[in-house]
C-alpha cells in the first residue's frame, strides 16, 4: 500500500472537456439533472482516487508517451491523468465511444 500524498492539479483542458460536456448534456440534450449529476461523479471519482493514483493499470496508448495515462470510467466519460512526482495530473474527460488516441 503507498503512503505517498498526491496533489491534485487539473489542466485546462480537463475543465473544458468538462464544461463543454455539461453544456451538451444540459442545453442539446437537455437534461440538466444528469449533467448536474455526471459533474458530480467525476469530481467524487478523481478525488476517490488521489489518495492512491499510480495502484491502476496505465492505460495502453497506440501513440508513444513520455508519461504513462491511467483511467478513471464514469458511465459513458473516461477522466485520464499522470502522475508526475507527488501530483495527479488530470488531463482529459473524453467521451468513451471516441477515437481515445486521437483525442488524448
Amino acid at each position: 500500500m503507498e503512503n505517498k500524498k498526491y496533489r491534485l492539479q487539473y489542466l485546462p483542458l480537463f475543465e473544458q472537456d468538462l464544461i463543454e460536456t455539461v453544456h451538451h448534456i444540459t442545453y442539446v440534450l437537455k437534461n440538466p439533472d444528469a449533467a448536474l449529476r455526471l459533474a458530480d461523479d467525476v469530481e467524487a471519482a478523481i478525488l476517490e482516487r488521489l489518495s492512491n493514483p499510480l495502484a491502476f493499470e496505465p492505460f495502453r496508448s497506440a501513440k508513444e508517451r513520455e508519461l504513462l495515462y491511467y483511467r478513471i470510467y464514469i458511465r459513458n466519460y473516461v477522466v485520464f491523468y499522470v502522475g508526475i512526482d507527488d501530483v495527479m495530473e488530470v488531463r482529459r474527460l473524453i467521451y468513451r465511444k471516441r477515437d481515445i488516441d486521437r483525442h488524448l
